[in-house]
């Protein structure tokens, strides 16, 4: 099959969520000086949103704490590279950080960071636009 005989089909909301709950890596987009920034981060995604751990000095830390929160983007995909079939998800919302005490400890022990790092910020992205393609044979 060539690169050309696949199609691209557009996911509904739930069926996207499904997807990027399938997987524990992705992808935040997010503003830093006036730029946008990418970080790779590991994630669980339950009823209240997608969540995420980070450390105090993170760049997103500062606008994830602000009353509005920060508006981010979070990707993630199961792409495979040797046929060139998957899915693809892209959420945009609203990042805040974790404050509840019963929450953070139950995020803390749900999700352990990938790196050996100092993660002691939780944040939870609300999503407001779900989007997701399959790309299938």
């Amino acid at each position: 099959m060539t690169a050309g005989q696949r199609q691209l089909t557009e996911l509904d909301r739930a069926e996207a969520l499904r997807l990027l709950g399938s997987v524990s890596l992705g992808r935040i987009v997010f503003t830093h000086r006036a730029m946008p920034a990418v970080r790779p981060v590991n994630h669980i995604l339950d009823s209240t949103g997608i969540v995420i751990r980070s450390h105090s000095g993170a760049a997103i830390i500062s606008e994830a704490d602000s009353v509005r929160g920060a508006v981010v983007a979070y990707e993630a995909d199961n792409i495979n590279p040797n046929f060139l079939l998957g899915w693809s998800v892209v959420v945009t919302g609203i990042a805040r950080l974790v404050r509840d005490p019963g929450e953070l400890a139950r995020y803390r022990e749900a999700l352990i960071p990938w790196v050996d790092r100092e993660m002691d910020q939780v944040i939870r992205i609300q999503p407001e636009v779900v989007t997701g393609f399959r790309l299938d044979g």
